[in-house]
C-alpha cells in the first residue's frame, strides 16, 4: 500500500505546504504511516531551519530528523538555484533524488516529497525540479492556488507534467488570501479541463493547523 507522490504547485505561495500538510493529516486519520521531505528550502531561521520543513515535521507520523526532512537548507528566500550559487552549493537531481529514497525506504504507508515554487523552478543550469521527480518516477500532485490567472497556470502545469511523462494523479484547490472572485466557475473549469480527480477545496484558513485542513481533502481517492 506504500505510496510515495511529488506534490508540486501552480506557481510558488499557492499553499504546497498547508496542503501537504492536511494530506499527511488525512492519512494520519485513517490509520496510515506517513513522511515527508523537502529536499531543498530557501529561506532559513538563525538555526537553520526552513518553516515549511518543521511544518511537514509536525503533520507526519514518522519520527525523522530534520536534516532527513529538509536535507539542503539554503538561508536566503530567494530562487533556490541562486540561494545554492551564493553558498558555494550545488544541487543536482540525481542526489537530491538519492536522499528521498532514503525515506521512501522507511516503511510510511505514504510519503510526499515538496517540490519549491512550481514545477520549473531551476536547480542548475540544465536541471529542474521537475527533473527529481522524473527520477523518482512518482506521480504527482499539484496544488492549484485559486487566484486570478489559476486556469492558465493549472493547465500548463498540467500540460509539462505530462509531457515530462509523469502523471498528474490529482490536483488539490487552494485558497492562498481572499476568496477570488467567480471562485465555484473557475472551479468548475479546472474540474472540467484537468486530466485528473479533485482531493478538496481548501478556503483560507487563518493560523491553520494540519487537521484543519485535512478535514478538507478526501485521501480515499489516491488510492482509487
Amino acid at each position: 500500500m506504500s505510496k510515495t507522490w511529488f506534490v508540486t504547485g501552480t506557481d510558488t505561495g499557492v499553499g504546497k505546504t498547508a496542503v501537504s500538510c492536511g494530506l499527511l493529516a488525512a492519512a494520519a486519520a485513517k490509520g496510515l504511516r506517513t513522511a515527508a521531505v523537502k529536499p531543498v528550502a530557501a529561506g532559513c531561521d538563525e538555526n537553520g531551519q526552513n518553516e515549511d520543513a518543521l511544518y511537514l515535521q509536525a503533520a507526519m507520523t514518522g519520527d525523522l530528523e530534520y536534516s532527513q526532512i529538509n536535507p539542503v537548507a539554503l538561508e536566503a528566500a530567494i530562487a533556490p538555484h541562486i540561494a545554492a550559487q551564493l553558498e558555494g552549493k550545488s544541487l543536482q537531481a540525481s542526489r537530491l533524488a538519492g536522499l528521498c529514497r532514503g525515506v521512501m525506504l522507511g516503511g510510511a504507508d505514504l510519503v510526499l516529497i515538496e517540490g519549491a515554487g512550481g514545477w520549473r523552478v531551476p536547480l542548475n543550469p540544465r536541471e529542474t525540479l521537475a527533473d527529481l521527480a522524473i527520477e523518482l518516477q512518482v506521480g504527482v500532485i499539484m496544488v492549484v492556488g485559486m487566484r486570478l490567472g489559476c486556469i492558465n497556470h493549472a493547465l500548463l502545469t498540467a500540460e509539462a507534467i505530462q509531457r515530462d511523462g509523469l502523471q498528474l494523479v490529482a490536483w488539490v484547490a487552494n485558497q492562498p488570501g481572499p476568496r477570488m472572485d467567480r471562485h465555484e466557475e473557475n472551479l468548475e473549469t479546472l474540474v472540467q479541463l484537468l486530466p485528473a480527480p479533485l482531493l478538496g477545496d481548501v478556503p483560507l484558513v487563518p493560523d491553520w493547523q494540519a487537521s484543519d485542513i485535512g478535514r478538507y481533502i478526501d485521501i480515499d481517492l489516491l488510492w482509487t
